[in-house]
């Protein structure tokens, strides 16, 4: 493997999930970087800032003079050390910075000096950065697009994982696309999202699949923002809507939104699992208040106090169903249907989950292949 990686590399560097080394300080790192990467800094957040001003204040040659100052001795020690050990795991593990420069260059000489040949990325973590956006706006330009919609409990999210060229949106940021969405470990950065959507879209077989599919979204899924011209593309996409009874979809809501979660809290931490799952379910509710009137929001605020002792008290968790009913029918529903008017001169298909995998196994989704005729649209 050569000192030096260029740009070439990048696809199969992330695709491949390489094991990467991210010397770029602390607060660099929690803004974003990539699924592979670890964070062993040369400089921490403190000593960064410092050169940093050196360098502002009296030029490149005295920031580095500093840099060499503040880890010298046991302190550069300890960091090659964190490198060596990463690399003995990871035999073939490249290192970065932010723009490739002399973080890098001087991890890989430590490294080099202690018998460990490492190579760098060109351009750094701004040169990667980069090709994923590229990546991203290539792929929604050139890409044709099936949207997946429906109302709430159609497991639409189930049935784009389904389908080799399925994108989840809503899986790579970490969120269920409602008030309710919110899951227990946080979403990751806007960054990290859009990163790890590119490299899935670098992931997917495009020799066999050009028209991707992904489920109906808004621009936000919770706190994250689907990039602009993807988000534009899948206004303009060809529609299919899933339709199932209002029974199926309770049961979904109920084991997605109710069980699963109950069970991540359970897991992370049991003496304040039901603390914490009563307040998240009670925030969720709370987001939507406004929306619900006060008569309505009191009604279901009620249903879901009863069918919480009865789930805490008697892990039985059947009582959801009457709050979670009454949310769809009086709320999801007409919103979903509001919605869908201004939709339906995109409508392709219209049917049940089994008639909508069968309508996609007949499509190649090749691009620029026509859809197969719709179920007829009542």
């Amino acid at each position: 493997m050569p000192d030096i990686l260029p740009a070439e590399a990048f696809q199969q560097l992330l695709v491949n999930a390489t094991p990467l080394i991210d010397t770029r300080a602390p607060i660099e790192f929690s803004r974003g970087s990539f699924p592979s990467a670890v964070n062993l800094p040369l400089l921490d957040d403190s000593e960064r800032d410092l050169v940093g001003k050196k360098y502002r204040a009296a030029g490149q040659a005295a920031a580095i003079e500093l840099g060499e100052q503040l880890i010298s001795g046991p302190l550069r020690e300890q960091r090659l050390n964190q490198w060596i050990q990463f690399v003995s795991e990871h035999p073939d593990a490249v290192i970065f910075c932010f723009r490739g420069g002399l973080r890098s260059q001087t991890a890989q000489n430590w490294l080099a000096d202690a018998g460990y040949s490492v190579p760098r990325v060109a351009g750094g973590y701004k040169a990667m950065r980069q090709f994923l956006t590229e990546t991203t706006n290539r792929v929604s330009h050139t890409r044709e697009l099936l949207v997946v919609g429906g109302k709430t409990g159609c497991a639409k999210t189930d049935l784009v994982n389904r389908i080799a060229a399925g994108v989840d949106l809503e899986g790579l940021a970490n969120h269920r696309g409602s008030a309710f969405g919110r899951r227990i470990d946080p979403q990751p950065t806007q960054i990290n999202f859009e990163n790890q959507l590119a490299i899935r879209f670098l992931q997917l077989p495009f020799s066999d699949y050009e028209r991707l599919v992904v489920e109906d979204e808004g621009h936000a899924i919770g706190s994250l923002s689907v990039p602009v011209e993807l988000f534009l593309r899948m206004r303009q996409a060809p529609l299919a809507v899933v339709e199932e009874p209002l029974a199926f979809r309770v049961q979904t809501v109920l084991h997605a939104y109710v069980n699963v979660n109950y069970s991540d809290f359970l897991a992370a931490d049991p003496p304040t699992a039901a603390d914490s799952f009563s307040a998240y379910l009670h925030s969720s509710l709370q987001r939507i208040r406004r929306r619900l009137g006060a008569d309505l929001y009191q009604e279901i605020e009620a249903d879901l106090d009863e069918a919480l002792r009865t789930h805490l008290q008697h892990q039985d968790s059947e009582a959801h169903k009457v709050w979670i009913e009454k949310l769809l029918r009086h709320y999801y529903d007409p919103m979903y249907d509001y919605q869908m008017q201004k939709k339906l001169h995109r409508l392709a298909f219209r049917g049940n989950s089994e008639e909508f995998l069968h309508w996609v196994s007949r499509l190649k989704l090749k691009r620029n292949q026509p859809l197969p005729p719709a179920q007829p649209c009542l």
